[in-house]
């Protein structure tokens, strides 16, 4: 194996890094209405967050994903009017109101993460099992950077 590094140096590689990662940005908007018709990547991401969480505020949302609260007011209503979440008052502090998935969003959402997954697996059929584990190993550890 070459010892050689692939890029001359850090600010070359931190370049071609972030040029990835938009790419990647973009592919996955793109493919998201392909994988699953019914929902935008915004709007599957929101749906996946309150199903993880079992229940959230929608200004969470806003500050989970760094987005104005008028796109996830948006998103919300829009996943609301299609049947896929609901809001309760919250029995802690009832002024607040907590979103919930349905058990249609749930299904839509099972189905969406399925869609990935497939697509996922397709896409790394080439990898041997150590560079997947290297890989999903490096995105953890960028995200939780992300996360402090």
């Amino acid at each position: 194996m070459n010892s050689e590094p692939a890029f001359p140096g850090r600010a070359d590689a931190i370049e071609v890094i972030q040029r990835e990662l938009t790419a990647f940005a973009r592919r996955a908007r793109g493919r998201a209405s392909e994988l699953h018709p019914e929902l935008s990547l915004v709007a599957s991401s929101i749906l996946d967050l309150v199903i993880e969480r079992n229940g959230c505020l929608a200004a969470d949302l806003a500050g989970h994903f760094h987005l104005d609260k008028s796109t996830v007011s948006r998103q919300v209503a829009a996943l609301e009017r299609d049947g896929y979440l609901e809001r309760e008052v919250d029995r802690a502090n009832r002024r607040n109101l907590v979103l919930h998935a349905t058990a249609e969003g749930k299904r839509v959402a099972r189905a969406a993460a399925r869609s990935r997954a497939a697509a996922f697996t397709e896409r790394f059929q080439d990898w041997d099992d150590a560079d997947v584990e290297r890989l999903a190993g490096y995105l953890v550890r960028y995200n939780a950077a992300d996360a402090g």
